[in-house]
């Protein structure tokens, strides 16, 4: 790929900082080089190296939005300052093309004795604006914002939510070629986000390349075209924004799996009477789909069929706004488990990985799966809410005993289908509602 078409492109890039057990340590190890040089013996280190980053490469085109995930301490915040020119890396190259503009740590920027409308000069002079520039945007910063009065009074004396909209509001009214948000946007009150998330799209289509970090599966897969994964400084995964975060999500959840032990996989499920294979390679009616986007667990198998099905009974590739169905999920239960507190879980979610309809049994006591029997089939029963698009089933087998959940099995995409109207429906979902027209006061 040319330059002409990258925004940023990262070669080998490393990062490593010096930690020291006590703050004299730093005064001994710059006098070590000269006592050593003095007493002609091998200079002392008296620091650990921690590598934030190491060997990470990766490019980013012009126009193109991608989505940074990671635990904390990752080592995302340290590529971001690095892209920004804020940190240098320890090795590798950095290469940006145009106007960067960043919302990074809280308050990151501003000067806390400074006046809101000082600081917006002050930052949008730092990013590149002449001072004519930042006159004719102003007004449209202090709009966007929204803090009244405060803008004249000290940041100091601002509230978290107050410094990331002005913040924000001057990184977004810069017209920068590259946009890099972090984690700050958490703060900001709902409305707040929305007008936020609103801004970044329009940016977005607009043609403005966007770094955009968040902890959250389901925005970086609304408004992300590719994600990035790094993992203790490395890059682990680079690509499809689906999944990538479908891998990352595993990865969390699966943390502690070792503690479970895997169960054999089920080869055949008894179905209306009739045997059929529910090998992931075979994909036939009754099953669930040969090559979901993640399937994973500590006992991946326990799940035979996964689906959406008509009131006929029959595998529903396409449902109709209105329509009754059912999504069906047949498993065997792991012997081992608390059955008390055992459940089992749906989700329909858009292409882009958005949860759209969930539902768990464990919500609804009543159903519980305390009789010990080996094999069970769920049925969530609901009429098509969803307007005309496509789809993709999650099913989930859930251990709810302690406030993170551990999945025994997570199969995402067991069945993709399509929803239909036969006239325009506008919004994603089509309930059923009463409408009354009343003359008259």
């Amino acid at each position: 790929m040319s330059s002409e078409q990258l925004s940023v492109d990262l070669g080998s890039v490393s990062k490593a900082y010096h930690i020291y057990r006590n703050p004299g340590d730093r005064l001994k190890q710059f006098l070590s080089p000269i006592t050593a040089r003095l007493m002609r013996r091998k200079t002392h280190c008296y620091y650990k190296e921690f590598w934030a980053l190491r060997d990470v490469s990766m490019a980013i085109r012009q126009g193109e939005t991608l989505g940074l995930i990671g635990r904390n301490g990752s080592g995302k915040s340290t590529l971001l300052q690095i892209v920004c020119g804020i940190v240098t890396p320890t090795s590798g190259s950095v290469w940006t093309k145009g106007r960067i503009a960043a919302l990074l740590e809280l308050g990151s920027g501003f000067n806390p004795e400074f006046t809101g409308r000082e600081n917006v000069r002050l930052n949008a002079s730092i990013i590149g604006l002449a001072d004519g520039e930042i006159d004719d945007r102003f007004d449209r910063i202090l709009a966007f914002a929204d803090i009244g009065d405060f803008i004249d009074q000290p940041v100091k004396t601002y509230s978290s939510g107050m410094y990331v909209r002005l913040a924000f509001s001057v990184i977004v009214n810069v017209d920068p070629d590259i946009l890099v948000v972090d984690e700050a946007l958490a703060v900001g009150d709902a409305r707040f986000q929305a007008k936020c998330m609103h801004r970044i799209e329009a940016m977005r289509h607009a043609g403005t390349t966007i770094l955009f970090v968040s902890h959250d599966v389901s925005s970086v897969r609304r408004i992300c075209d590719r994600a990035a994964w790094l993992d203790q400084g490395k890059l682990r995964a680079i690509g499809d924004v689906v999944q990538v975060t479908g891998d990352y999500t595993e990865a969390l959840f699966s943390d502690g799996a070792a503690e479970y032990p895997r169960a054999a996989a089920p080869r055949e499920a008894k179905v209306d009477g009739g045997t059929m294979t529910t090998d992931l390679q075979v994909p036939m009616e009754g099953g669930y789909d040969a090559q979901p986007v993640t399937h994973w667990g500590s006992h991946v198998g326990a799940i035979s069929i996964a689906g959406v099905y008509a009131t006929d009974g029959r595998r529903a590739d396409l449902v109709s706004v209105g329509d009754q169905i059912a999504v069906c999920i047949r498993f065997r239960a792991p012997h081992e488990v608390d059955r008390e507190h055992l459940g089992v879980a749906f989700s329909i979610k858009d292409l882009k990985g958005g949860d759209l309809i969930v539902s768990t049994t464990y919500d609804h006591q009543e159903q519980g799966f305390r009789g010990g029997a080996d094999e069970y089939t769920v049925r969530f029963l609901f009429r098509n809410p969803l307007t005309s698009g496509r789809y993709l089933l999650v099913a989930a087998i859930e251990d709810r005993s302690s406030p993170q959940i551990h999945y025994y099995e997570y199969l995402e995409g067991a069945h993709y289908f399509q929803s239909y109207s036969r006239s325009d429906l506008f919004g994603m979902f089509h309930p059923d509602i009463q409408q009354v027209v009343e003359v008259g006061a």
